[in-house]
């Protein structure tokens, strides 16, 4: 049986982290959220902190794993995202915000966990 594209295998796990994070009792707000600067995989409601999660998945480590992905560039991109969500969205914008990282790495994650960093990193 060929591997699962790209594509397939993101969005797999970032149905994986998704269900996970539901079973944590985060609520989804929105999912792929786009905008000129980027795209926010799935914004969540912690109690009353809006979570702005960025779901990783490497097949292999070979240049990093997923959790070492999220480099200062990217966290600028995520960062201009989420101000321009909570621009559009402006009910949540008094609303405490963190950043956080669900990675999986291996094919079908090869029976590891997910990882989850909360408050991965600060903007």
């Amino acid at each position: 049986m060929p591997d699962a594209s790209p594509t397939s295998a993101g969005l797999a796990a970032e149905n994986q982290a998704l269900e996970y994070l539901r079973g944590q009792g985060l609520q989804l707000l929105t999912r792929n959220w786009r905008c000129k600067g980027g795209e926010l995989d799935l914004v969540m409601l912690d109690a009353d902190t809006v979570v702005f999660v960025e779901v990783r998945y490497r097949l292999h480590a070979d240049f990093g794993g997923a959790l070492e992905s999220i480099d200062a560039r990217k966290q600028k991109r995520l960062a201009l995202a989420a101000n321009l969500f909570l621009l559009k969205e402006s009910r949540w914008a008094d609303h405490p915000c963190r950043f956080d990282v669900v990675a999986l790495q291996g094919s079908h994650h090869a029976g590891r966990p997910l990882q989850w960093l909360k408050n991965a990193f600060e903007c």
